[in-house]
């Protein structure tokens, strides 16, 4: 069963732009979990304007699922997970300023640099996944790296879905055989929603993890948090 880890970045966003503690985001967290999310993922990023560092501090100790802290590697990123000790981080190449993930890694050019960032989560117990795009030499160069696991960068399938989906689908079929033929694990993230997770996990069904928060907590505002979740997961059952 592909895992539905929930990305609560957006819950984060509304709290800040008030101030306070409204919504409170440990108290979303929890709730995913009890209404079925397998796992939380948080992107801290260095001008906390989502996720803060005591909010994942606050959220380790309290989660019972699995958490998954994404983001890229410097040095106070490195750090902040090597306290917390996720049960995952996922490693993307974003620049400080950018607004959201909009690349994968070229795992090949950054082989040297991932290696060693990868090879002190491994030593402390951290499940390391690398965000890469639907490229198989990308994979391999991720698993040549040291990492556990790749995450595929699935915006340009999200794209395409709509004028073609088979020919969208078709480059990250390609990648996830790769992984599996590699054997290294095999997470999606970016862009996937209601409208096109289902076709996505029909044609890589031995996918481990899909990371949702855009699409989800806004089909939320509509559908209510738990009936948004359960049917989120329902589109991983066929």
């Amino acid at each position: 069963m592909t895992k539905l880890s929930v990305n609560i970045n957006k819950v984060a966003t509304l709290r800040n732009a008030r101030g306070g503690d409204v919504p409170n985001v440990v108290k979303v967290a929890l709730d995913c979990e009890s209404f079925g999310a397998d796992g939380i993922t948080v992107h801290p990023r260095p001008d906390e304007r989502h996720i803060r560092r005591q909010d994942v501090y606050d959220l380790r100790p309290l989660l019972r699922t699995e958490f998954n802290i994404e983001g890229y590697p410097s040095p106070e990123f490195v750090d902040l997970v090597l306290k917390v000790k996720p049960h995952q981080v996922t490693l993307v190449p974003d620049a400080p300023s950018q607004l959201t993930s909009n690349a994968g890694w070229d795992t090949k050019a950054n082989q040297e640099f991932l290696e060693e960032v990868l090879e002190a989560f491994n030593q402390a117990g951290i499940r390391t996944s690398v965000f890469v795009a639907a490229d198989p030499e990308m994979v391999e160069y991720a698993a040549k790296a040291g990492a556990d696991r790749v995450e595929l960068y699935t915006e340009p399938y999200a794209s395409g879905y709509i004028q073609n989906r088979e020919a969208a689908v078709a480059p990250f079929v390609v990648a996830a055989q790769t992984a599996r033929q590699l054997g290294i694990g095999l997470n999606a993230g970016h862009d996937l929603s209601l409208v096109n997770l289902n076709y996505f996990h029909q044609n890589i069904p031995w996918l481990d993890e899909v990371s949702i928060g855009h699409a989800l907590i806004s089909d939320a505002l509509y559908l209510g948090l738990e009936r948004t979740i359960q049917e989120y997961k329902n589109a991983l059952r066929s």
